[in-house]
């Protein structure tokens, strides 16, 4: 299944949004834990940090894991566009904003290894964090966002497991893409990944859709000068080609988007359609 949804500019500066009532288990301020630069990895020396935050008491839990942005060498977990773990929690959520190694200290494919070490960490501690593990989700913006598809494309792909829990789990049930960067070949700033074409090629999310990448949800705005739209519009007529489902919300007026209210609030409707059609 395939969806376009077409986000009219704002009127008069204000802008039209529909808000969802969406279902789900929320949790009251007062039973939210949070755990702050908690360490899920070790890699080359280096500890991989991340922010937590999870409803004290719940069973079966879906969690969801931010990337961030920031072209593989800047940003950080909690910088002004990053997920707000205390809120996905108080969604009923377990919340994980992670810092993964940046490209201008440790080569491609540092963060795409970092995030997976993430992933198999949060499934070996689904038990204790009670977490479900047939529902964690990805979401990332900008390179954060290129991640993430790449994860849902690529999976595991030939990279070598570091940072720790190599027997976990490393699957997820689907990832969330703004402003995502799709084809490294024709990113303007996709040398800063690699100069080598088969090493951009293999990186590229929309060279590596085949019949198992995971539900998708692309957000992306035509006035972005980072991430050129086609870069998403082509991926998802690639999506659709491949029978991939996904949805593509497709503003006009938004620029290079964050993790804003208009993202949460389809991240939310995406996450609630995917698994009330299970």
């Amino acid at each position: 299944m395939s969806r376009l949804v077409s986000r009219l500019p704002a009127l008069g500066g204000v802008a039209v949004l529909i808000l969802l009532l969406l279902p789900g288990v929320g949790a009251a301020q007062g039973s939210i834990a949070t755990e702050v630069d908690l360490i899920y990895g070790r890699s080359h020396g280096s500890a991989l940090v991340a922010d937590i935050a999870y409803p004290r008491n719940g069973q079966d839990l879906p969690a969801i894991i931010y990337v961030h942005g920031g072209r593989w060498r800047g940003g950080s977990k909690n910088g002004g566009s990053a997920l707000q773990v205390e809120q996905w929690a108080g969604f009923g959520y377990v919340a994980m904003t992670i810092d993964y190694r940046l490209v201008g200290g440790s080569p491609a494919p540092a963060p795409y290894q970092d995030m997976f070490t993430a992933i198999r960490w949060l499934h070996a501690h689904a038990g204790e964090y009670n977490v479900d593990p047939d529902r964690i989700y990805l979401i990332g913006n900008s390179s954060g966002g290129h991640l993430v598809a790449l994860a849902a494309t690529l999976g595991d792909g030939p990279y070598e497991k570091l940072g720790g829990w190599e027997d976990a789990r490393s699957d997820v049930r689907a990832v969330i893409s703004v402003a995502g960067a799709y084809d490294l070949n024709t990113l303007s700033w996709g040398n800063l990944w690699s100069t080598v074409e088969s090493d951009l090629t293999l990186a590229s999310p929309i060279r590596q859709i085949t019949s198992t990448t995971k539900p998708m949800l692309i957000i992306h705005s035509d006035d972005d000068r980072s991430v050129l739209v086609e870069q998403a519009v082509d991926m998802a007529a690639a999506l659709t080609a491949a029978g991939v489902r996904h949805d593509f919300v497709h503003y006009q007026d938004r620029g290079h988007m964050s993790i804003t209210d208009y993202v949460i609030t389809e991240t939310r409707a995406f996450i609630t359609e995917l698994e009330g059609g299970e």
